[in-house]
């Protein structure tokens, strides 16, 4: 059973729902140990960058994470959940993430609207299983006004474009990051719900 790690800032049972949509049963949790012993983990979010680590750190949710990531168990985080992955980011200041991914996490350019919100289309930069069933120019559904800059270029699966070509989804291995809401953009969203349930599966 996937968990959804509940550290008070997430639309988690839209997530679940999402998932039980796509196929595979969830569980929201608040337990590190149920964490841990999770075959697959999404980190959701919607909020500021520092309360969410704060909140991780408080929950002990942040030593499960890395726990989780190392042990090759398929991890997904979503919007905020995606920037806590990073080194730091510069919402509000200098803050540490969980530093899954090399990189920062900075503020869309001035002169933007943010926050940036609405359905998008991705630009698919390299092959990927987490994107079998979606096309090129495929959209989904944004809300956030940073945006994660990966210090690995390799990392980019694809980007989307406002006011400059960002990263949509970054990934490696078993562990995946998302900017925008799955749970929220429609088929498409599901069937990325459900490549990360089959990865989930597969282990």
């Amino acid at each position: 059973m996937i968990a959804i790690i509940d550290y008070g800032m997430g639309n988690l049972r839209s997530v679940q729902k999402g998932l039980e949509k796509a196929g595979y049963a969830s569980v929201i949790t608040a337990d590190p140990e149920q964490v841990r012993q999770a075959p697959g983990v999404i980190l959701p979010g919607v909020g500021a960058f520092a309360d969410a680590m704060n909140n991780l750190r408080t929950s002990g949710m942040i030593e499960p994470i890395q726990e989780v990531v190392a042990a090759g168990k398929p991890f997904l985080g979503i919007c905020l959940g995606f920037q806590l992955m990073f080194e730091a980011s510069e919402e509000g200041g200098n803050f540490q993430g969980l530093g899954i991914f090399p990189g920062q996490v900075r503020r869309l350019p001035p002169g933007l609207k943010v926050p940036h919100m609405g359905w998008n289309a991705l630009t698919i930069r390299q092959a990927n299983p987490f994107m079998d069933g979606i096309s090129d120019g495929a959209e989904f559904y944004f809300v956030h006004s940073y945006y994660v800059d990966p210090a690995d270029p390799g990392l980019i699966i694809a980007t989307a474009d406002y006011g400059l070509h960002f990263c949509a989804i970054a990934g490696r291995e078993h562990v995946f990051g998302a900017q925008f809401h799955p749970e929220k953009s429609s088929d498409l969203g599901l069937k990325i719900l459900e490549n990360f349930g089959k990865q989930v599966h597969a282990c």
